[in-house]
């Protein structure tokens, strides 16, 4: 059974499963991981979800402000162990019921093309491909999302 804690970036859990996800964004962002990692900073993210699996930290999720009514989901890591077992879309529905809690109602996020896997779980949680936001406008390897909550 999965069990989720809603904390801060500072739970030790999440910047452990951040460290590893940053680790596969390197390989997979190859020269383009700088200009990534710039908009990852996780010291300034209140809103963590953290996944336990028989008291293991498995997957992660954060939400930050981005205006009024919406809020951006980051850092969505899942253990390559723990994959398969729907970990991924729970954090996103925990995430998504909180930052509803806090009265947003839109979602947006930012993934790479060269990460298939997210694209798909995105598809697949209802979200919509939209224009790319802010620091992500013309930059080719990003995919931009949304969902009304």
């Amino acid at each position: 059974m999965i069990a989720f804690v809603r904390t801060d970036s500072i739970n030790q859990d999440f910047i452990d499963l951040v460290k590893l996800l940053d680790k596969d964004l390197a390989v997979r962002d190859g020269e383009e991981h700088s200009f990534y990692a710039q908009f990852n900073k996780i010291d300034l993210i209140k809103n963590v979800v953290v996944a336990y699996e028989n008291e293991k930290a498995v997957g992660c999720g954060a939400f930050k402000y981005f205006d009024d009514l919406t809020a951006e989901i980051k850092r969505m890591y899942v253990l390559e162990t723990a994959r398969g077992k729907k970990v991924a879309s729970k954090v996103l529905i925990e995430l998504e019921a909180w930052a509803k809690e806090m009265d947003f109602n839109k979602t947006i996020l930012e993934t790479g093309i060269r990460q298939p896997e997210a694209i798909g779980l995105y598809g697949k949680m209802g979200y919509a491909i939209i224009p790319n936001y802010g620091q992500y406008e013309g930059v080719e390897n990003s995919v931009c999302f949304e969902k009304a909550l």
